[in-house]
């Protein structure tokens, strides 16, 4: 193994050979072939072949220099240096003190006991290579990456031989010796050299060595040592110490690598990883070092076990973030929690068996990949996403983890046991919901008034109606649908602020489609609605039922402050379909009012042409209602319904017609009561929802037709409790028409109303139902005890018939 040797059985030196004398142990020199002062290192250099010493030389220099491909080779530090493209010279001495065998491989002389002790090599070499140029700034590790063979220094070969005269094929095998034959390398004769070597204090090189091979746990021991020798010099003011002390902890440094490495290796491999137990041994000594080391000692403690779990955390972090980037964020987080289960299988079937019950290895390891996830998925939400990949991350978080991780049958109980927590703090996860929210809403925004537009664009058009009445309502609710449907399922306290949002957005919405239906439907210089009107105002009602109960179902996600947001969506909707009824009805009661005038005259009680003409117009009205929706169909014939009543009732308040007897009274009352039941009968087929107007006629009638001052007042109690709004002057206008001329029987009737309406101001009184306060009497109506008709011929007679003179007054 000498530099610049070569062996003679190879063929490649063309320099004679020849053998040594039996029992010799220096060579002759050959006559004329050996130059001089050559001969000492020629029986230095030695090589074995076949039992038998053979040696080769070409001088002395190229035993003492090396090319830059050797040096590189055989670890030489001086192969950084710039020059070492050149050949060097290198002294012996140079070549003794860097070897990593140098002088302290003499055995020291035995002590009184008889037990020889070994001293440790010096530091020099090691703190020489940090301080050559190009060594600097690099780390151990950087100098571990290259292998350092074991080679034999030229003074070691030079006394190897001197304490034996016998063959080298006679010697025992030694610990030390570099030239075993392939038949000593045998399992005993490692465990030799690694007792010998136990024994043996090693130099900072060699324990590297040793760290490069990962024999840890002997690195570890002699660096405990090595430790220990530094701290016992520390108080003398020894160089050496101070150079120990920078030894210790780059040896430290490097251990530390290998230690993480075969951490992040273990789990990898996916099968039972003996390296591991070694990583174990370290971490106990280690432990059981710094127990005997006092309170402030420099170093200690050094808490491998806690680095060690920040090590395992280090490498989760790494494993998860080897995960190619998936095309899309659902395949990239597909791929993450595949191999999250992936990797703790593995730990949980090869890892975690290696270690000690009280390492609690699982645990620490899925705390570790726990946070790594973590980790990604923080990173992942601090990137701009659209609204698909937030509605994803946060289902992802909320469902998908503790549905297919949590709850994985190999790994979800112990996952579950660990009470790991949520992967994204819960400001991190308001925060996406709340963009997710914000977008939301601005998408929606836009959509929904990019679809009110065009639908405005096409009302005017006669074939607009069947569009409108299926399309608008339909693609808006669709829009708002889909947010939903979709943020509750990941968590209710999503969906209930997604729902607040959306009920702004629709109110908004509400009020513009109102404003632009006032516009179309209130359009200036158009006294009548133009021919399409009436489909068109059909389908525009027909568009709120669906904003209607949309608003109530976004209403009942029970936020708050919804309560003011659903309201002001129902009022937009209901005058929106009172525009619609108004347009739908202005034609009918136009049709109507003449024969409504006809009412309550003495005509009226002999005919009932008029009457039957009304029936026939609102019956032929609502036949033309039938493509309404039942909810606006409803409200639009119980809006029919109480105008028709109204304008029914008001000729008789109006006062056109005065029983002057009771048989008068009893012809009024029965057609009254003839006619109320055609109206009631009527809108009963039409479905009407307000069966409480048809008592009102009824009332009325028993006024006229009752005699008792007293039952008389306890009908207008009847009559004021079915209709709160009724007031004294509409009584009094019914008595009129009775004929009442007794003005104590009317104070006694109309005493009722005065007392009900003081006690209207108290809690409680509904007057939900108005009816008689949309009716105006003018003035109350005071019946005189005598005909009309028998005034009126008084009054002319009282013309004609002259006055009496006075006596004196003249003539003219």
């Amino acid at each position: 193994m000498g530099m610049g040797l070569r062996d003679s059985g190879t063929g490649a030196d063309p320099a004679p050979a020849w053998e040594a004398a039996p029992g010799r142990r220096f060579l002759r020199k050959p006559p004329g072939r050996c130059p001089p002062g050559v001969a000492a290192a020629a029986n230095i250099a030695r090589c074995r072949r076949r039992g038998t010493t053979r040696i080769c030389y070409r001088g002395v220099m190229p035993l003492l220099k090396k090319t830059p491909k050797e040096e590189e080779e055989d670890g030489d530090p001086f192969a950084a240096n710039p020059e070492s493209r050149y050949r060097r010279r290198a002294t012996l001495e140079r070549l003794v003190g860097l070897a990593p065998f140098g002088r302290a491989r003499r055995p020291p002389p035995k002590d009184e006991d008889g037990d020889g002790g070994r001293a440790r090599r010096r530091s020099e070499d090691f703190g020489l290579l940090r301080r050559l140029p190009g060594r600097r700034k690099a780390s151990v590790e950087a100098l571990a990456e290259r292998p350092v063979p074991k080679r034999s220094s030229l003074l070691r070969l030079a006394l190897g031989t001197r304490g034996r005269r016998g063959s080298v094929g006679e010697r025992p095998p030694t610990v030390e010796s570099e030239e075993v034959s392939d038949g000593d390398q045998d399992g005993g004769g490692q465990r030799q050299e690694g007792r010998g070597k136990a024994r043996e204090p090693l130099s900072v090189l060699e324990i590297l060595e040793l760290i490069q091979r990962r024999e840890l746990v002997a690195a570890d021991e002699q660096i405990i040592a090595l430790e220990a020798e530094c701290v016992a010099s520390s108080p003398s003011p020894v160089p050496t110490a101070g150079r120990q002390a920078r030894d210790v902890a780059l040896l430290y440094e490097a251990l530390l690598a290998q230690l993480w490495a075969v951490v992040g290796e273990a789990v990898p491999a996916g099968r039972p990883y003996p390296p591991l137990r070694s990583v174990i041994r370290v971490l106990e000594q280690e432990e059981a070092a710094d127990g005997r080391h006092p309170p402030g000692t420099p170093g200690r403690p050094r808490a491998l076990r806690r680095r060690w779990q920040e090590a395992v955390g280090r490498a989760a972090g790494e494993r998860l973030a080897q995960v190619a980037p998936a095309a899309g964020l659902g395949a990239r987080l597909a791929a993450l929690a595949g191999r999250l289960v992936g990797d703790l299988g593995a730990v949980r079937c090869h890892v975690a068996p290696a270690y000690p019950p009280e390492y609690g290895a699982f645990g620490v390891y899925a705390r570790g990949y726990h946070r790594a996830l973590a980790q990604q998925l923080g990173a992942l939400a601090q990137r701009p996403l659209a609204v698909p990949d937030l509605y994803l991350l946060l289902d992802w978080h909320s469902n998908t983890y503790p549905r297919e991780v949590l709850g994985h049958p190999e790994v979800g109980a112990l996952l579950q046991a660990q009470a790991l927590g949520p992967l994204l703090p819960p400001e991190t996860q308001r925060s996406l919901e709340s963009s997710c929210i914000a977008a939301v809403k601005a998408k929606v925004e836009v959509a929904v008034a990019q679809e009110l537009q065009l639908s405005e664009d096409t009302w005017a058009e006669e074939a607009s109606s069947q569009e409108l009445q299926e399309g608008l309502a339909t693609r808006v609710t669709g829009l708002l649908r889909a947010h939903v449907d979709r943020a509750p399922q990941i968590t209710p306290e999503f969906g209930m602020e997604m729902a607040h949002s959306l009920l702004g957005v629709l109110v908004a919405f509400l009020h513009s489609f109102q404003r632009k239906v006032e516009r179309f439907l209130e359009a200036p210089g158009e006294a009548t609605p133009p021919d399409g009107a009436t489909g068109r105002a059909i389908a525009l009602v027909n568009c709120c039922p669906p904003f209607r109960t949309f608003a109530e179902r976004l209403a009942q996600f029970g936020h708050p402050e919804s309560e003011e947001p659903r309201r002001q969506a129902h009022a937009a909707l209901d005058k929106v379909t009172r525009l619609c009824n108004h347009v739908l009805t202005q034609r009918l009661f136009e049709d109507l009012k003449p024969y409504f005038n006809k009412l309550m005259k003495r005509k009226w009680l002999t005919s009932s042409e008029a009457f039957d003409t009304i029936v026939m117009l609102i019956t032929s009205f609502t036949q033309k209602l039938r493509p309404l929706r039942p909810e606006p169909y409803q409200v639009l014939v119980s809006e029919v319904h109480r105008r028709v009543l109204i304008e029914y009732v008001r000729p008789l308040l109006q006062v056109r017609l005065v029983c002057t007897s009771a048989k008068m009274r009893a012809r009024v009352a029965a057609r009254l009561g003839d006619e109320a039941r055609q109206l009631r009968e009527l809108f009963s087929r039409l479905d009407s929802a307000s069966p409480w107007l048809d008592s009102v006629v009824p009332r009325l009638r028993e006024l006229l037709v009752l005699e008792d001052t007293a039952a008389l007042q306890m009908e207008v109690g009847v009559l004021v409790r079915d209709f709160p709004d009724v007031r004294r002057k509409h009584v009094a206008a019914v008595l009129d028409v009775r004929g009442l001329r007794s003005q104590a029987a009317r104070q006694e009737i109309l005493g009722v109303v005065q007392d009900l309406e003081q006690n209207e101001t108290e809690p409680g009184l509904p007057r939900q139902r108005a009816f008689f306060s949309e009716l105006t009497v003018a003035r109350e109506v005071r019946c005189l005890p005598f005909h009309l008709p028998r005034l009126a011929r008084l009054s002319r007679l009282r013309l004609r018939r002259p006055h009496p003179q006075r006596p004196g007054q003249a003539r003219l």
